[in-house]
């Protein structure tokens, strides 16, 4: 799949910097344009027919609920992740309606953000590559943000096979309490990283692991996985 193809619509410049600046740090996405008003953003939509719209809520010539609607009548294969510091129901509930991907309130972490628009891309590569869906699938893509229990109680989403979870499970529980990261798992079990990544916070989700950041003495923190005891 060709990298999805981001428009970043934020009144503020620094927002708009670290917004890109964090895109630019995950696989897969692109910023094609950024705007700083719904009135621009409508042209840009025009002429840029992105695939992600990474929306603010307050903009100084409408409200972003309002350009959410507006691509939902007239740019219907455009989705949207609404990053903001709203927190009033009544604005979260009015995106939700309009269809937003998801919600990410400010101020924005890496980590989180990340994992919102990797959860994204698989979605927009699961749904693309599918002709048809069953029931499960649809109810896999209405429920992504919940929690449906234990590994063992429900049935895994696509993209996870069974037998690579219990080699990742296996080799977590032999850590410890020193945990391991992605990419120590990727050559244990003999993966590459992003897919062992996914497998990782796939147990977190499912709450048989904890994700923390490992800060060293020099260099980027590194993101450990821990098994938890059940």
């Amino acid at each position: 799949m060709q990298k999805v193809e981001v428009l970043i619509v934020e009144d503020d410049l620094r927002i708009v910097d670290i917004n890109r600046r964090f895109v630019s740090k995950i696989e897969g996405f692109e910023v094609i344009a950024t705007a700083t008003n719904g009135a621009e953003a409508k042209e840009l939509l025009v002429c840029t027919e992105p695939h992600l719209v990474l929306l603010d809520v307050y903009l100084p010539d409408m409200l972003g609920t309002e350009l959410v609607w507006h691509i939902r009548q007239h740019h219907r294969d455009t989705d949207i992740i609404m990053i903001t510091a709203a927190k009033e129901i009544e604005m979260v509930q009015d995106a939700l309606r309009g269809g937003v991907f998801d919600y990410i309130v400010k101020p924005l972490v890496f980590e989180r953000f990340r994992e919102r628009l990797e959860s994204y891309r698989e979605h927009l590569l699961r749904t693309r590559e599918a002709g048809e869906i069953d029931q499960e699938d649809i109810d896999r893509i209405l429920m992504r943000n919940l929690v449906k229990g234990r590994i063992k109680e429900s049935p895994v989403p696509k993209g996870i096979d069974l037998l690579t979870l219990e080699k990742v499970l296996e080799a977590i529980k032999r850590t410890k309490k020193s945990g391991v990261s992605a990419e120590e798992i990727s050559r244990e079990i003999g993966t590459s990283r992003t897919t062992a990544r996914r497998y990782l916070e796939y147990l977190v989700a499912e709450k048989k692991a904890r994700a923390e950041l490992i800060y060293g003495s020099v260099g980027r923190p590194e993101r450990k996985y821990r098994y938890l005891q059940t």
